[in-house]
């Protein structure tokens, strides 16, 4: 990413001598928006809530009770929840316009609709007694957002529904969250009724692009170069990038090519009208730690627990020498599973491989054409995915086990 923001730099500064900056396309609102804004601004009603985990992180969880046209008072209105990847918000369920937005769309097929912020992004930095600037509270990686920040919520929706058991919705690191929860917890997997997870992450065999080059950066400079506390937080540069670079009629391939060379090398499907928002509301942040714990993956070709580095660390935390594996034939839950061909990050190899090992998969579909990314913003998400998505929800909607 250093090399887009050194050139977006550059050519801001250099850009008003060639009138660079001066096309640009009309800037979208919710760019500047938080996700209550976000959600409220198409007309949807919109609720927000706090969850405290465990361990003290204070998580912001936003809500869509219903859709703009479907009765409000109803009764037993499943509960869908939506789990975010890595570096992402909330906002990346609703950054679409509302016939292509999953959060929107699931409102309006008449589902009860969360939308949760994992620990440490833009939305949910704040702790019963740590401080964001302190290493302490960036200690962390998606082992304690599936043991804390998952039941945590769960245990919130509870409480504000009455309803017994979720509908899981995971993209990229969101499903990772939901895969190491569901393998180690049986009460969440109680609570899950069942899983869809896109563009999946656990092994990573078969990652290519720019996300290999950091697996292999060696741990001393890796340290020098990101620290130990945030990774890639959301601020002024990236809401420049998002509003004045990636929004310019020119400078907007750079931004495009920016995103395919990180998830993969495709078609664009995406709306580039959107481009502003996407770029705006992402990265959202996340730990140091969270992303060494993806590169050690990549590395040790195990999907497992955080490595702390030597035997003695790691038997304080899991009373063995070396980190544990998470067991995928322990998540007995209905699982969907969508993937892309062009998916550099959750490649079909890696996949194929998840599927063979989860005991009770549902429905699988390779799309070839889909990156990482397209799961998300992809102008035709709801043909490939989301009809398919609802379509399985509505099989279950009228089962008796809320």
């Amino acid at each position: 990413m250093w090399w887009l923001l050194a050139t977006a730099c550059f050519l801001h500064l250099t850009g008003s001598a060639h009138c660079w900056f001066t096309e640009k396309h009309p800037e979208n609102p919710e760019a500047r928006m938080n996700v209550s804004e976000m959600i409220s601004y198409w007309g949807y009603p919109s609720e927000e809530y706090e969850a405290i985990t465990q361990d003290g992180y204070i998580l912001s969880i936003n809500r869509i009770p219903h859709g703009k046209t479907n009765n409000p008072h109803s009764v037993h209105r499943p509960v869908v929840y939506l789990q975010h990847g890595l570096l992402m918000t909330a906002s990346c369920w609703i950054s679409n316009l509302p016939n292509n937005s999953l959060g929107f769309l699931l409102a309006d097929a008449g589902y009860d609709v969360w939308l949760g912020n994992s620990r440490g992004n833009v939305w949910s930095r704040k702790h019963l007694r740590l401080s964001p600037e302190s290493k302490e509270f960036w200690s962390f990686s998606y082992d304690e957002m599936a043991k804390y920040d998952l039941p945590a919520i769960l245990d919130l929706i509870k409480k504000k529904t009455h309803q017994k058991k979720v509908h899981y919705v995971g993209h990229s690191q969101g499903t990772t969250i939901g895969f190491a929860a569901m393998s180690t917890n049986p009460r969440i997997s109680k609570r899950i009724k069942t899983n869809f997870a896109m563009a999946p992450i656990s092994i990573l065999n078969d990652v290519h692009g720019p996300t290999v080059v950091l697996a292999h950066i060696p741990e001393k400079l890796f340290k020098i170069l990101f620290g130990e506390k945030e990774f890639f937080p959301n601020n002024f540069l990236v809401h420049f990038i998002g509003r004045d670079v990636c929004n310019n009629e020119i400078l907007s391939t750079i931004c495009d090519n920016f995103l395919l060379s990180l998830f993969g090398f495709n078609t664009i499907k995406f709306n580039k009208s959107r481009t502003d928002i996407y770029f705006s509301q992402n990265p959202g942040g996340s730990s140091v730690q969270d992303m060494r714990h993806f590169l050690q993956t990549i590395r040790s070709k195990r999907f497992e627990a955080y490595d702390w580095g030597n035997p003695v660390l790691n038997m304080k935390y899991y009373n063995q020498s070396t980190p544990p594996p998470y067991d995928m034939s322990k998540v007995k839950v209905p699982t969907a599973i969508w993937f892309g061909e062009k998916d550099l990050l959750s490649g079909p190899k890696d996949v194929k491989q998840l599927i063979s090992k989860l005991p009770n998969v549902i429905h699988h579909k390779l799309i070839p054409a889909y990156n990482h990314v397209d799961f998300l913003w992809g102008n035709d998400a709801y043909f490939h995915v989301y009809s398919e998505v609802i379509a399985m929800l509505n099989h279950y909607k009228n089962l008796d086990d809320w």
